[in-house]
């Protein structure tokens, strides 16, 4: 599928905010300010960026298909377990012998998108409608037990599939509906009130938006499956609402929304550091907006050339940018001599 404008914007975006909520997150406690602006980060922007993988998600279930999806997911999730475990104990954070089914860090993104892809191969012959909802059933019920949470990033698989699926549902023209007046307006509203409302529930416990965690975990054992409900489509107007915004053009930086996995997956070492060291410190407006900034900086630096010609043979099995580069030096030494 041809890439445009607007997805990779939007890839960019997003990439960008999970950076920052995750920069942000050692602060939250220590403000209301702060708490509110991660929640509200959190509500939309896994979310969004899942229904984004869905949209994309538009090949065949044959075996051929899964092979190499496996190729691309499973065994950059390998590589990146063992990397993130060595390094965890290299600076002494806790959890660094967790196995190689319980994901470190944000790996369980992978894990969860390979199952995604497994599950559609099956949902994708209901109907659209039907298809979803039953999707949202099962994250609905998978809530009541406990024994499903972290390990194989099962809880979050069930729980965040039905983005994916409406993703896959979903077709280029009705993304453009998004970009409707009438959308742009009602999504400010969406915006505010949201944020209004969760700067007033502080109590709001944001394991129901990291979805890793059973009902009787997060204190609601008997009507926790109500509560899911009303968190599906809080994230689902926040979802729209952003979406609403993201800009249709090319710019200078829309190529890199192409880069986001390098991103995703190396991200999370820069930030452990930054938290083992105790780097920041938050007291004003000024230093959040330092944050906000270093987290772009983070995101495009990341997304360099030389970033991936290091990393692609971990993340992409290949080595095709450090063989062009190779090819161009020869090259210019040939013609010199």
């Amino acid at each position: 599928m041809e890439r445009n404008a607007f997805f990779d914007n939007a890839k960019l975006v997003l990439i960008f905010l999970v950076v920052f909520g995750h920069m942000i997150q050692p602060f939250i406690d220590g403000s209301s300010g702060i708490n509110t602006l991660y929640m509200w980060i959190y509500t939309f922007h896994m979310p969004a960026f899942i229904f984004l993988a869905g949209f994309f998600a538009k090949g065949s279930g044959h075996i051929r298909y899964i092979f190499n999806l496996a190729k691309k997911l499973l065994v950059p999730y390998l590589i990146f377990q063992l990397l993130y475990t060595i390094f965890y104990y290299y600076i002494g954070k806790n959890g660094w012998q967790n196995g190689v089914f319980y994901p470190q860090w944000s790996l369980w993104f992978l894990f969860s998108l390979f199952s995604w892809h497994i599950l559609l191969s099956f949902f994708k012959k209901v109907p659209a409608l039907f298809s979803v909802a039953l999707a949202v059933l099962i994250g609905v019920i998978i809530g009541y037990f406990g024994e499903i949470g972290h390990a194989f990033s099962l809880s979050r698989t069930f729980v965040f599939f039905p983005f994916f699926l409406l993703g896959y549902w979903v077709k280029e023209d009705q993304v453009v509906w998004l970009k409707r007046k009438s959308v742009k307006i009602a999504s400010l509203i969406v915006l505010a009130v949201v944020a209004v409302a969760i700067y007033f529930a502080p109590e709001f416990n944001s394991g129901w938006l990291l979805a890793s965690k059973s009902y009787g975990d997060l204190d609601m054992p008997a009507f926790g499956g109500v509560a899911r409900l009303l968190v599906y489509i809080t994230s689902a107007m926040m979802a729209i609402s952003i979406l609403a915004w993201i800009p249709q053009t090319h710019n200078r930086l829309t190529h890199f929304g192409t880069r986001t996995l390098y991103v995703y997956l190396l991200h999370g070492f820069l930030i452990q550091l930054f938290r083992k060291g105790d780097v920041f410190q938050v007291n004003t407006i000024y230093d959040l907006l330092g944050i906000a900034l270093i987290s772009a900086v983070i995101v495009l630096l990341l997304s360099t050339k030389p970033v991936q010609g290091v990393w692609q043979p971990f993340i992409e099995g290949r080595i095709t940018i450090l063989k062009n580069v190779f090819e161009r030096t020869t090259g210019r030494l040939d013609n010199r001599t």
